[in-house]
């Protein structure tokens, strides 16, 4: 028997699954989060905590490089992260689905052999 809170699961679920798998909300979802990662990425780089680094950073580098780099960071991590999220609630209503479904076949059975023991 399905809990009421997979009940709500299943429910909600198959309401909004194509709507979550679409590239768009993941980006607008999952991008926050990216951005908050590359922004650690930044500032780490312009802290200036390994000195050596800092020295040869700053004769050969090209800031343009480290911000579509940082950029790329986020896209990545926001549709990857939400894509794994999507993979699990999907493979979660899936399973449940199966339970659902073997519970109402196990009812439908115990149906069928009231039936027949009231006949006979």
């Amino acid at each position: 028997m399905l809990t009421d809170k997979e009940k709500m699961f299943l429910d909600y679920w198959a309401k909004n699954r194509d709507r979550q798998k679409k590239l768009l909300y993941q980006l607008g979802v999952g991008l926050p989060l990216g951005l908050v990662l590359g922004a650690v990425i930044m500032a780490n780089f312009f802290s200036g905590w390994y000195k050596r680094a800092d020295m040869i950073a700053n004769s050969q580098f090209n800031p343009v490089v480290l911000y579509i780099a940082v950029l790329l960071i986020a896209v990545f991590f926001a549709v990857f992260s939400k894509k794994f999220q999507w993979d699990q609630q999907e493979q979660r209503y899936k399973e449940l689905l199966h339970k659902q479904k073997i519970n109402q076949d196990k009812q439908n059975e115990e149906k069928q052999d009231h039936e027949v023991h009231e006949k006979n």
